[in-house]
């Protein structure tokens, strides 16, 4: 739900390190061509919690295999062990920015769309993306929306405004939520606000442009309690955070498990008036891949709309698959936070690849971000 993003020079030498000096998951599948005849496997590299254990029993009924998957929490994280040497994926669900790297390495085998009669089930706004023009190599699955989160309660009682980035930015605000606000630990997710904050695109390249957005950080970084991807779900969830740069189907866990709990509040989300990061995770056939007959099976499977559905149910996931709305609750088809009307749909954008340049200068003013 997992968002969510993109990779500096550093961090993939340090993740390559860590993945070349100890055995993985992805060292064991040397043989995995072998394997996977022999045992008919499908091996699939996902998100942490990233489909139904329901879902993947019925798919293992239906095509007579086995489903084995390795995971990561970031596409950093993919990306950093496939260079490093992984191998043996049939399927892969990265992110927009990273399908457009995979296709870059020319680590991805092209679709044969002939085999998935189930692809007109897609909804075409989430077609034909400038990571991947025409879908060659991506079929959409799952996306979710990098936006703010609430405790209702507080923020109504101080006073503060819910429809804009200005109340992680502004002291005017911050004064009143210091220590009890969190950001995203992503120099891409983080720049891309502070962008848009500041009236330019996510994928504003101007190096002066990211010194106004690195300035504006720097600036509201003392009212922050912490850069978080994970804690501050929970934190939030109990009451210890009042507002959070974070992802919807996050933010969508905090909530539930707020109600569940008890809580004397809610959890509310909004997609900010500047805009926001629409993250859409897509399945890709990766080269190595030794399975491409149940690959196409598992597609398939998953583009029927009550298998894709579930993951929504699952974790508040938006869902590109116009088929699997029937059977989303209906709650969570009318949370315009994961379903965007139209007005706010326009109001989103992907985050797009960098190149080398672009990736070392924003990991040294990100450095100088955390360092300061």
């Amino acid at each position: 739900m997992n968002p969510r993003r993109f990779i500096s020079a550093i961090a993939v030498i340090f993740l390559q390190s860590l993945v070349l000096s100890f055995p993985s998951q992805a060292d064991q599948k040397i043989n995995t061509t072998v394997v996977a005849k022999e045992k008919n496997v499908l091996y699939l590299f996902n998100w942490n919690n990233y489909i139904s254990a329901d879902t993947v029993e019925r798919f293992e009924q239906y095509c007579n295999c086995e489903l084995s998957q390795d995971y990561y929490s970031d596409n950093e994280e993919m990306l950093a062990k496939l260079v490093a040497g992984a191998t043996g994926y049939d399927i892969i669900v990265p992110t927009g920015n990273a399908v457009e790297t995979l296709i870059r390495q020319g680590a991805l085998k092209p679709l044969d769309k002939k085999l998935l009669p189930s692809f007109k089930n897609i909804d075409p706004r989430y077609l034909n993306s400038s990571f991947d023009p025409g879908n060659k190599y991506s079929i959409p699955y799952a996306y979710t929306l990098t936006l703010l989160g609430f405790n209702q309660k507080i923020i109504q009682e101080l006073n503060l405004p819910t429809d804009t980035w200005a109340i992680i930015f502004e002291p005017q605000y911050l004064e009143k939520i210091k220590g009890r606000v969190t950001v995203l630990d992503s120099q891409r997710e983080l720049m891309a606000i502070a962008l848009r904050y500041l009236g330019y695109p996510v994928n504003d390249t101007d190096e002066k442009h990211w010194k106004k957005a690195q300035e504006l950080i720097a600036r509201a970084k003392p009212y922050w309690a912490a850069f978080s991807n994970a804690s501050y779900v929970k934190e939030l969830a109990v009451g210890n955070l009042w507002v959070v740069h974070g992802y919807s189907n996050d933010i969508f866990q905090a909530a539930l498990d707020a109600k569940n709990t008890g809580r004397k509040f809610n959890i509310i989300y909004r997609i900010p008036k500047e805009g926001a990061v629409l993250s859409l995770d897509s399945i890709v056939l990766h080269k190595d891949g030794s399975r491409p007959d149940l690959a196409y099976q598992f597609i398939e499977f998953m583009l029927d709309g009550k298998n894709s559905a579930e993951l929504t149910n699952l974790i508040g996931s938006g869902n590109p698959n116009t088929h699997a709305i029937q059977s989303i609750r209906k709650d969570i088809i009318e949370n315009k936070a994961i379903f965007p009307d139209q007005e706010s749909f326009t109001r989103l954008e992907m985050l797009r690849d960098f190149n080398r340049n672009q990736r070392r200068l924003l990991g040294r003013i990100w450095t100088e971000i955390k360092l300061r």
